[in-house]
């Protein structure tokens, strides 16, 4: 049997992938509600961890809570007003930025050189990653408990190297010699928590440039030995460049650590001497919780609202610039 010319075809069989779906459809296969799940658990652990508490740190700013008398009295501005006018929460404001921002300087520019070691070969090589990278493994209040020991003002083991070398005066029989006294005196005091921050923030400013390093293309490199470029013409007009938001990332995660850590300052100095090394968060926790005073604390801890804020646009800005291109 053979169709005529004139005659039409038969239509042809068409389907979609849903006729052959069961009508029940599993729950977990739909996109509109497995998304929404899988972003719950972070949504309820930023609620509950810092949305919640982030609310009654406002409420407390704005009244006069302590410990012993905890309900909420509206004061107004009176905390914040009380707060600025406090020259240890000025030393602390400026503390905190003098360590965050030296710090970093400090750090990116040692990362630089350390990831640029690091990306050549040589032996030992596995070892020096392993020594740079444990500061970032150790939890900090174990490290800054060492450095305590380590920069004690009586029986500091760096000052008894010092005085072998002949630096600080030998020791006697009636005792050791001139001690430096890192946590006693202002500058070493700020000194000893500026290195605490520097020691502890380079690993990972290390490993984030280090991936940087890695992530330029080999022909770029190869193209620039062709052409003769120095060592230094390479540094400064290929890896600089290319490594920039890279140092910008590892940067502002840096600032954010430092800018909101209290740990080292607690345990090395617990603010001193007289209060030069205290920062913002340190001096909200001294006089929200062992002074009692939840309300000037918690006006203290919001100062530190607005770089977060800051930083944050920051770095949601440029993920957004990496991912358009």
């Amino acid at each position: 049997m053979t169709l005529s010319a004139n005659q039409p075809a038969a239509p042809a069989l068409t389907w979609s992938e849903d006729e052959f779906k069961p009508e029940g459809r599993y729950l977990l296969d739909r996109a509109s509600f497995l998304g929404p799940a899988m972003l719950l658990p972070a949504v309820i652990y930023i609620i509950g961890l810092v949305g919640i508490p982030f609310v009654i740190a406002i409420a407390y700013s704005f009244s006069d809570v302590t410990v012993g008398d905890q309900s909420i009295d509206w004061v107004g501005l009176d905390n914040f007003r009380s707060v600025i006018d406090n020259q240890t929460f000025r030393t602390a404001l400026k503390n905190s930025f003098l360590f965050a921002i030296v710090s970093q300087i400090i750090v990116i520019i040692l990362a630089n050189i350390l990831a640029m070691v690091l990306s050549t070969q040589f032996h030992g090589k596995r070892i020096v990653r392993f020594l740079v990278l444990l500061p970032w493994t150790t939890p900090l209040a174990l490290a800054t408990i060492g450095w305590l020991w380590t920069l004690d003002n009586v029986y500091s083991p760096l000052d008894a190297a010092l005085r072998g070398m002949g630096l600080l005066g030998p020791d006697t029989r009636f005792g050791p010699g001139r001690n430096m006294l890192w946590l006693a005196k202002e500058e070493l005091a700020q000194l000893s928590v500026l290195t605490i921050h520097v020691w502890r923030t380079l690993p990972l400013a290390t490993v984030i440039l280090l991936a940087g390093l890695s992530a330029i293309p080999q022909d770029v490199k190869d193209a620039a030995d062709v052409d003769g470029a120095s060592f230094w013409r390479q540094l400064f007009y290929i890896r600089f460049p290319l490594l920039l938001p890279i140092m910008a990332v590892a940067v502002l995660y840096g600032i954010v650590f430092t800018f909101t850590d209290m740990t080292v300052v607690y345990i090395l100095t617990r603010g001193g001497p007289i209060d030069q090394t205290q920062v913002l968060a340190s001096w909200a926790f001294f006089t929200g919780v062992e002074a009692s005073n939840l309300a000037h604390g918690a006006a203290i801890a919001l100062f530190l609202f607005p770089l977060l804020v800051v930083v944050a646009m920051i770095m949601l800005r440029m993920a957004r610039r990496a991912e358009t291109g």
